[in-house]
């Protein structure tokens, strides 16, 4: 329902959701189809830029839960694996999902986040919901024992007010209710930028390894390279601080520098030509020690972001928006099971974040990566790293002891080379957290 007013339109719903990127397309479809009135709010429109462009495999039954599964797969190139490089072996391997503890999903897609999030948002249309874009959350006044109202601007400046039952913060790394409430609490040994662009021409693994995502360590972080079914490629460097401060040169020459420091990804690239533009973002952890309150819940990266090395990100939202729907469907029936939905929800998404975290903070060690290009496997501990890799990261299959044993083995690997993996961990660290553009979500401009 919507009514006038002398600032502009007052509009009443069952819940607002403020963003509409796959976390907040997601829990408005999934409400919307239990009967509730939901209105989205999004800054932007799409399709929008957008990077964080490889799926998991656990991804897809959600995707299939909210009905868009199959228009996922005509836009994506299928992924079986992943391709771990490491000039420091001097080879790479491929980690099949298949071998996973459960290899009940063994693949799954690389996507342009532009069609992907389109797909969603429309899906979430198609549901019902009603969805504003080029509209800006402001400010919430909670109201003990009623409903809420949301003060929002639209791309004229027109003052808007809004009216729910239910506040959902699905804005990503806007982070709209810390904002408010304050709280959300980076993560000072974790700091890093990504440049990144998309390129024609770039080499592809062969066969049916072609849509695989390669991971690539070099001195100064990690690489990405994921292939499009348009026959472009995403690629993109995960760096540290203490090198991102070097820059001198403007954006796109400093991608082609940190290219050419890294053989295997610079062999790949011999014949490759950027479309468009050269992007960066501040790639910094954050996370909040509370995700939900009387009347409101936050959902994928307004909770907490982690480093994309394992492309969690959307899996991560997805899996957050997919238990939230119950329990904000729960309070707004008064249902007993409110109290249950709202626990589960808190356990499963921080557990599913604490895993990543671990794996993602280790991850460029000495000691993670002469585990990783080991051959063979003990006590499933490949597979379990294998399930994480996939999705399953929240506690539900028997990954625990496999996980336990690796993190065991990695410490005595770690000690092993102590001062090798200790000054890595120094230089990784090293410099102040520089952010080396004018941050926009994750999609920036090299800055004037």
């Amino acid at each position: 329902m919507m009514q006038a007013s002398a600032n502009g339109s007052h509009t009443v719903c069952d819940v607002l959701v403020v963003g509409g990127g796959p976390a907040g397309s997601a829990i408005s479809a999934l409400l919307a189809g239990k009967g509730w009135d939901v209105h989205v709010l999004e800054k932007d429109r799409h399709p929008r830029f957008h990077i964080g462009e490889s799926l998991l495999p656990h991804s897809l039954p959600m995707l299939d839960r909210l009905g868009v599964l199959s228009e996922v797969e005509k836009i994506g190139i299928t992924k079986y694996g992943a391709e771990i490089v490491s000039p420091y072996h001097g080879r790479s391997r491929i980690l099949y999902f298949s071998k996973a503890l459960d290899g009940s999903q063994p693949s799954a897609y690389e996507v342009k986040r532009a069609d992907f999030d389109k797909i969603l948002i429309d899906n979430a249309i198609a549901k019902g919901v009603r969805v504003h874009e080029g509209v800006r959350a402001k400010q919430v006044e909670f109201r003990k024992n009623s409903t809420h109202l949301i003060q929002a601007e639209d791309q004229t400046g027109q003052s808007l007010t809004y009216e729910a039952k239910f506040v959902v913060d699905a804005s990503g790394r806007d982070t709209f209710l810390s904002g408010q409430f304050g709280g959300k609490r980076r993560n000072p040994s974790h700091n890093s930028a990504a440049v990144f662009g998309h390129f024609e021409g770039v080499t592809r693994l062969p066969g049916r390894d072609e849509g695989n995502i390669s991971i690539v360590w070099f001195d100064h972080g990690w690489w990405w390279i994921i292939p499009f079914k348009d026959g472009t490629t995403s690629v993109g460097a995960v760096c540290w601080p203490s090198y991102i401060s070097t820059r001198k040169v403007p954006l796109e020459q400093f991608l082609r520098d940190t290219i050419a420091l890294c053989a295997p990804v610079a062999e790949r690239m011999a014949k490759a030509k950027l479309i468009g533009q050269a992007y960066a973002a501040a790639n910094y952890s954050y996370r909040r020690s509370t995700m939900s309150g009387d009347g409101y819940l936050m959902v994928g990266d307004a909770f907490a972001f982690i480093d994309p090395v394992f492309s969690s990100g959307v899996h991560l939202a997805l899996n957050s928006a997919s238990l939230g729907a119950d329990v904000v469907d729960a309070y707004l029936r008064k249902s007993p099971d409110y109290g249950r939905c709202l626990k589960e929800f808190e356990r499963t998404v921080r557990v599913g974040v604490k895993t990543y975290s671990w794996f993602i903070y280790h991850f460029t060690q000495p000691a993670f990566r002469n585990l990783f290009m080991s051959d063979g496997s003990i006590f499933k501990m490949e597979e379990a790293v294998l399930s994480v890799l996939a999705g399953d990261a929240f506690g539900k299959s028997p990954t625990r002891l496999p996980l336990f044993l690796f993190k065991i083995a990695y410490y005595l690997v770690y000690l092993f080379n102590f001062r090798e993996n200790r000054a890595a961990h120094r230089r990784r660290v090293r410099g102040v957290p520089e952010t080396v553009t004018t941050l926009n979500d994750y999609a920036v401009h090299d800055r004037p």
